[in-house]
């Protein structure tokens, strides 16, 4: 297998870090994405991908910066080589009711979750068509397909993803190029474990395989979706949620 070049924006989160892990398994060369700011989280994630050596790298970046994003293109291309498979991960929660939402809440999150994706796909797409092959996978969410209190904004945000995702899959379709999101449902991440014992249990009582689900339960999914030989799958949404919410 050639060894093509995936970048994953959020690529330090729990969940991103393991996605560049199974990525890297893959034999991609693997950029993780992410803000330099978090410098314990990115000295930490070094560690966590040591053993991988040069195939995972990180560079700084913030998604919801368009130039700064084409800066980041430009830099990776010239240091690593073409980008063939762009993972959307990175995300944010500004959590509250509509009532009380506030439109910074409202604008923070759409600029990272929304206008982030986005700016990724722009800068990306146009080399991915000229040289016939790209898959790009973006990050959307169960409460994308279900709404969940006190996230008008997450769950517009990540229903949009998947609408946008449709949309480009069918500008691409003929040049070689996949675009499918990946819905996650509740998993063990810092984010779950926030929350009480009484109400994770009660997350838990929901989902009818009886467990959270793994980071590596969402990093298969991108793996499968950005492989190769998955050309003839487009424009489609992979719900890993546990049961948690099925639709046809």
């Amino acid at each position: 297998m050639e060894r093509r070049v995936a970048l994953v924006t959020g690529g330090i989160g729990g969940l991103g870090t393991e996605i560049c892990r199974q990525l890297a398994q893959a034999g991609r060369t693997v950029i993780a994405v992410d803000l330099a700011a978090r410098s314990e989280r990115v000295a930490a994630f070094r560690e966590e991908t040591a053993d991988f050596g040069a195939a995972i790298a990180f560079e700084p970046a913030d998604v919801s910066d368009f130039d700064g994003c084409q800066h980041l293109i430009a830099r990776i291309e010239q240091q690593h080589g073409q980008v063939d498979i762009l993972v959307n991960a990175a995300g944010i929660t500004r959590d509250a009711s509509l009532r009380k939402m506030t439109p910074q809440q409202w604008h923070e999150l759409m600029r990272v979750n929304l206008d982030g994706v986005f700016n990724m796909c722009r800068n990306v797409v146009e080399g991915m068509t000229a040289r016939g092959f790209g898959r790009i996978v973006n990050i959307s969410s169960v409460n994308g397909q279900t709404g969940q209190f006190g996230q008008t904004n997450y769950s517009a945000a990540k229903a949009a993803v998947h609408g946008f995702s449709m949309a480009l899959a069918r500008e691409t379709a003929r040049k070689g190029v996949t675009v499918n999101t990946v819905s996650p449902g509740y998993c063990d991440t810092p984010m779950v474990a926030a929350v009480s014992a009484e109400i994770r249990a009660g997350i838990i009582a929901g989902i009818p395989v009886g467990r959270l689900g793994s980071p590596s339960d969402i990093a298969r999914a991108v793996v499968f979706l950005s492989a190769d030989d998955a050309g003839y799958i487009t424009g489609a949404n992979l719900p890993v949620n546990g049961g948690y919410f099925m639709s046809f």
